[in-house]
């Protein structure tokens, strides 16, 4: 047994102890398996139940844990899963091929379980941030890796995910990928050190260059379209403009003509052989959806299914490569319409949050998080036309989070009331008691950076605060221990 897989296991058996101090821990360590796919690295732990074990601890600590909230937020992302969550029960219940349909239905719905209990633990502005953070260095880890390896090969072959995983192919970390760098964009605007920022920023550039290496051109095309989201969402959209088609140049020029190559058959799609399998694997499953009102069930793209729903191209195994119309061979129409609401819902919130936290100080982390997952969804969306991951559970973590976000948002604005009817009331020349002592500031600290005033979320916790002290461009060793306790204790 090597380091790395020693290390896992001191990482991962060690976390449970403080999953049951802190039930949320177990949420993190969870996605941080379920995402990044560790023990899929290592030399000897590639079928450790490991996420068996994590999730036991978490869902037995919830159960226990006192002061942790048990309630579903209700909203229309959270009732529109459930229903998507109850109607793929139904047609696997009911599907093609049931013992593959079930080996898939094990996988998906222990995906829905947790994203509601992430979505029940999602009560505060830490929480969000150190998701968001696990989420996006997951899948940025292999971003960063295949960024160099796209470099230092000169993009000379193809990037892959760990194997084994959602994101084994490289259309699937492509797509991943896409995702994943608005978050890390995200994280640069809450730390505080220079050398994190830094790094962060070499590890977008790095993020590109990975999915440039994919040789995806479906990823391709979602994050020119993410890019062109993100500068239209932008104030100085010139600037980024001129950022964008800089580095989009460097990155396009590096590439060696077998890229180019490959991204010309987007062109002559009709002689490309892999875009005309795609282009009639949907054209089975629309077959297949007009005939079976709750679709194939899961695993439906199958040779006897080709057979029976598009005869003419004969006992093809080609697989949807679109979340869209896999969603519709799967689950039928009904199934895809709750699909795209999920999405929808999730997009229209992400708006809602920026228009009701804009020009509120101590809510512009809300506000910057919102619209740059507005840019993963795009990212997702336009990338999941042409690959199938309906059921990746990086998705799901990103409805979650919006979810949280929401949660937050309305506890913010109930407690900013009474402070508002106490404005109005001292403007009308009553007498009100102040709620917090004159010179107290409430703290709240993230989990990257210095205490910020403004949040309600600890105002039981108000002290004053000593004076402000520049922070290092490296951070130090007490430095860390001392982010890192605050880190736990406000999880």
């Amino acid at each position: 047994m090597g380091l790395r897989d020693i290390f896992l296991l001191v990482t991962i058996y060690g976390s449970v102890p403080f999953i049951y101090m802190k039930p949320f821990i177990g949420v993190l360590v969870w996605y941080w398996l379920s995402l990044m796919n560790p023990h899929r690295i290592s030399w000897t732990l590639t079928n450790q139940p490991f996420a068996e074990i994590i999730a036991l601890a978490m869902l037995s600590s919830l159960l226990i844990a006192r002061k942790e909230s048990k309630r579903i937020p209700i909203s229309p992302i959270t009732v529109t899963l459930a229903l998507f969550w109850l109607w793929m029960l139904i047609t696997t219940i009911f599907s093609l091929y049931p013992y593959l349909a079930w080996w898939q239905w094990d996988k998906v719905w222990k995906i829905m379980l947790t994203t509601y209990v992430a979505m029940i633990m999602l009560n505060s502005k830490e929480r969000i941030i150190s998701l968001t953070a696990v989420s996006a260095l997951s899948i940025g880890f292999y971003g960063f890796k295949g960024g160099l390896f796209t470099i230092l090969t000169g993009g000379g072959y193809k990037v892959w995910g760990p194997a084994g995983s959602f994101i084994g192919g490289n259309n699937e970390i492509g797509l991943a990928l896409n995702m994943t760098i608005p978050l890390l964009v995200y994280l640069r605007s809450v730390v505080e050190y220079r050398v994190v920022k830094l790094a962060l920023l070499v590890g977008v550039v790095l993020c590109v260059f990975a999915i440039f290496g994919t040789q995806s051109r479906g990823a391709f095309v979602g994050i020119a379209a993410m890019g062109l989201f993100v500068i239209w969402k932008t104030k100085n959209r010139v600037f980024y403009l001129l950022v964008a088609v800089v580095v989009g140049s460097i990155v396009f020029n590096f590439m060696p003509a077998s890229w180019h190559e490959r991204m010309e058959t987007m062109e002559t799609y009709q002689e490309d052989g892999s875009a005309m399998g795609r282009i009639k694997a949907w054209h089975m499953a629309f077959n297949l959806a007009m005939d079976r009102p709750l679709g194939g069930g899961f695993e439906a793209f199958k040779p006897a299914t080709y057979l029976m729903y598009l005869p003419e191209v004969g006992a093809r195994g080609t697989d949807a490569h679109s979340i869209y119309f896999e969603t519709m061979g799967e689950h039928g129409f009904i199934g895809l319409a709750l699909f795209l609401m999920i999405g929808f819902f999730s997009f229209r919130a992400c708006g809602r949050i920026v228009r009701k936290t804009r020009g509120i100080e101590h809510l512009e982390w809300m506000n910057n998080l919102a619209r740059l997952i507005q840019a993963s969804l795009v990212g997702y969306a336009v990338s999941g036309l042409f690959l199938g991951l309906s059921y990746f559970d990086f998705y799901y973590v990103l409805v979650a989070i919006i979810v949280g976000m929401m949660t937050v948002l309305r506890q913010e604005l109930q407690a900013s009331e009474p402070l508002a009817d106490a404005a109005m009331a001292r403007a009308a020349g009553r007498v009100v008691p102040e709620a917090v002592p004159p010179g107290v500031v409430v703290a709240s600290t993230s989990a990257f950076g210095r205490a910020t005033a403004g949040s309600s979320q600890f105002a039981a916790r108000a002290r004053p605060l000593p004076p402000g002290k520049p922070l290092n461009s490296v951070p130090t060793v007490p430095e860390l221990i001392l982010l890192a306790k605050e880190w736990f204790r406000r999880l």
